[in-house]
């Protein structure tokens, strides 16, 4: 049962972060109005002079606020953020993406929620998306807000909003923390933590500024990507998990994103998979 309002901030960083998006990142986190009561963050690899730098002057700056990690060479994030998992100290931790920006109300509205409903493992949230200016959002990412529809949603698509959600560490941990995957780790954590009879909820806000580019759409695009999300639905097939249908559809549509031009994919998700901002 949480009873008392502290919580760590954990987050990843490695050697291709541009150092000014980390310090907005980093910024949204300190204040927050409920600040976190620690911040720890994984330096996946070695990181050049102006990322360190970065790190350096917000630990002096803050003392007692920063814990940091320090790996020797690039894991990737899933491995990376399981040992920053183990350096937090408290119950309750919120990710943190090292380029988004979260709003100041984020980790008040979720503590709040686990200190009224101690059956809660983790809490997400809906996202603004943009791309050069974080005042000019252009889509919003909408995920189902109560635990069953999480539950359907999550047999096709990733319920939750990654670097949205706040989680209790002992139940992440229980259920074997991040998978050793090079993406999709957070879809495949959710999915065996809903699962494990996890209960999950999103806020109906967009409690987080998502930095997205148009590059996104030439990464959904990918073989790589494409190949790596049909093999993560037959992973769940098999679990049962989802149903043979379910991978079905996946597979089509994912068929469908690799054979589909860039401009018309992007068409696609902003009238369907995304809420368009006028």
């Amino acid at each position: 049962m949480i009873s008392e309002k502290k919580y760590s901030v954990l987050m990843s960083i490695y050697e291709k972060e541009n150092p000014e998006f980390f310090k907005l990142s980093l910024e949204s986190m300190i204040k927050q109005s409920l600040p976190p009561s620690e911040i720890v963050i994984v330096e996946d690899g070695k990181l050049p002079d102006k990322l360190e730098k970065v790190i350096e002057k917000y630990q002096f700056t803050y003392p007692d606020l920063f814990s940091i990690v320090h790996l020797d060479r690039n894991i990737g994030l899933g491995k990376a953020l399981n040992e920053g998992l183990k350096v937090c100290k408290h119950e309750l931790v919120a990710r943190m993406d090292t380029d988004d920006i979260s709003t100041s109300e984020r980790c008040e509205l979720q503590v709040n929620e686990f200190i009224e409903n101690s059956n809660l493992t983790i809490i997400g949230s809906n996202i603004n998306e943009f791309y050069n200016s974080p005042e000019e959002v252009v889509s919003t990412r909408v995920v189902p807000s109560g635990h069953e529809d999480i539950l359907k949603f999550a047999k096709r698509r990733n319920p939750f909003n990654h670097p949205s959600v706040m989680y209790k560490k002992s139940k992440v941990l229980a259920c074997g923390g991040y998978g050793d995957f090079r993406r999709n780790q957070d879809l495949d954590l959710f999915v065996r933590m809903l699962h494990n009879g996890c209960i999950g909820k999103n806020i109906d806000k967009s409690l987080l500024l998502f930095r997205a580019n148009e590059d996104n759409f030439k990464r959904r695009k990918s073989y790589t990507k494409c190949k790596s999300y049909i093999e993560m639905i037959y992973h769940f097939w098999r679990n049962g998990y989802s149903s043979f249908f379910d991978f079905l559809i996946v597979l089509c549509s994912q068929i469908l994103i690799l054979l589909t031009p860039s401009f018309f994919l992007k068409w696609l998700s902003n009238n369907f998979l995304r809420k368009k901002v006028s």
